[in-house]
This record gives C-alpha cells, structure tokens and sequence, in this order.
C-alpha cells in the first residue's frame, strides 16, 4: 500500500529533519510537501526594494503579493528535493492563508485524502514546544493520524527508525483500537507490541482485513497509582526505550474542536515528552476506502 503524507514545511531545520525521519519510517510513501505563507510577504530588505520600485500603495501591494507566492514556492520546491533524496516520490503544494497554518494543512489532509498528516516540532525535551504551535493545532483538529517527529534526536533513537518495533498503548478503549488498527495497517511488516495497561485489556482478535498479526506481542504495564496519567506516560515512554522502538503511537478521543479538550492527558503527555516519533490517531479514525 502505497502511504499518502501531507507534510507541514515551513524551511526549518526541525521540518527537513521531520522527512527524514518519517521516509525511515514510511519508506517508499508519497508526500505532498505543503508550505503554508500569510500574507504580506515580511523581508524587511525586499519590502524596502519594492517600494522604491513602486508607483502607487495598489502596486508595492500586488509586488509584496508576488514575491511572497514565489518565496512560498521556493520552500516548498526545497522541501520536495529533500523527501525525493530521502527516497520518497513528492510534490509541492502552496497554499495561501490569512487564518491559522495548523487548521489549513489539516484540510489540505482532508481534501486530498491523504493517509497520515507530518509536522515536525521544535525545542528540547521532545515535543513540549508543540503547545502553541502549528503541530498542535494539526494534533487537535485533523481527524486521521499526525505523526510529530521531535528535534534533536539521538543516534540510537534513529537507528531504530528503519526496523524497530512500534508500541502502541492499549487499554481496550475505541480510541487505543482506532490506534492500533492505524498501526497494523501503516506498519504492516514491522513488530507491534501493545503495551497494555491493566491485566485486563485483551489483545485484539484481530485487525483490518488481510493484516497478519503474529507480529503482535503484549506488553503489561504497571503505572503508578498516585499519578495515574502520569504514569502511564512514563511507562509507554519507558516502554518504547527498552523495546528500542521506532515509534510510540497513541490514540486520542473526542470530535472536532472538542478533542482540545477531550485529547486525553496521556496521549498529550506521550506527544510532550517521548523523544522518538509519536503517531497521534484520532478516536473517530476508520480506515479509508480507496476507489
């Protein structure tokens, strides 16, 4: 199956290191590298050529327009080079807006049906940056899977992306189920272990159609009982480093605007502190029905 990923582009350092990271992941995917600019352009240096070029307020407008569009392009165009050279087929897509970044790539995702959704994050500490920012608004709002690739990582955190196990936390909810059916059908040839949280979550009977499950194993974890969110945090977290995992892929619950709310602490506290990729997938999540 061949992966559809809208990546969120910006130029940065963090989102060229976000393709990388995921073309190890998703090898062999197509991705839509989507560069999302707001109007006026904001060199200060061209702002200054263009307006002693300019006859008329109506012209340096139109100008300012115009080599924003092309600035735009020339990131995007960069972004491309990088995912091809990671192995990925790729193309651009400009999109112009006057609202909020994160919510545009979220309906680029939707409109064109693609199967994940690619932001990068930024700061120390995996991804606590992402509060804010235009990663998480695409976490809160897409309704199909955000991976978030944090920055930096550590040498042993990459080698595990080409052919580590994914963890996924299982507690038997429809949000752990929408994660792990996300799981089974974009991880296909990899190890999946369910980190369970309660001897009494079942480990599914089985998957999407056609998936082969015998690469699935349990594993039970005992979080604190004091803080019990927290807990589990730390131990999926703990988790994914002992198994030297690839990725940790999480569920979230709730609809629309309301997952900001509804999101859960824990999937909100894996995505905060894990230094390796995190795949956020939303309750309400099916698989997709391609033509």
């Amino acid at each position: 199956m061949s992966v559809k990923v809208v990546v969120g582009y910006d130029g940065s350092p963090e989102a060229g290191a976000a393709i990388a990271v995921c073309a190890l992941l998703l090898p062999s995917a197509h991705g839509v590298i989507t560069h999302v600019w707001i109007p006026p352009f904001t060199d200060g240096q061209i702002h200054r050529r263009l307006r002693a070029r300019a006859r008329t307020l109506d012209e340096l407008t139109e100008l300012i327009e115009q080599e924003g569009e092309r600035e735009a392009e020339r990131v995007a165009a960069m972004g491309v080079a990088l995912a091809r050279a990671a192995g990925w087929d790729a193309e651009s897509l400009v999109k112009k807006t006057f609202g909020a970044e994160g919510v545009t790539i979220t309906k680029v995702a939707q409109q064109i049906g693609a199967d994940v959704v690619l932001v990068g994050s930024r700061g120390m500490g995996g991804a606590r940056a992402v509060l804010g920012s235009v990663s998480d608004l695409v976490v809160h709002y897409c309704d199909r899977p955000v991976v978030v690739i944090p920055h930096p990582m550590l040498g042993s955190e990459y080698d595990a992306l080409g052919d580590g196990p994914v963890v996924v936390g299982w507690d038997g909810s429809s949000g752990a189920d929408a994660a792990f059916t996300a799981t089974v059908r974009l991880f296909p040839h990899r190890d999946i272990v369910l980190a369970c949280v309660n001897d009494g979550s079942e480990i599914p009977a089985d998957g999407p159609s056609g998936s082969d499950l015998r690469n699935v194993r349990r594993l039970n974890i005992q979080p604190s009982l004091a803080f019990r969110n927290r807990g589990i945090t730390d131990s999926l977290i703990a988790a994914a480093n002992d198994c030297d995992a690839a990725a940790i892929v999480v569920g979230s619950r709730g609809r629309s605007a309301a997952r900001e709310i509804l999101l859960g602490s824990v999937a909100m506290g894996v995505l905060h502190h894990s230094h390796r990729p995190v795949i956020v997938v939303p309750g309400e999540w099916e698989v997709p029905v391609r033509a």
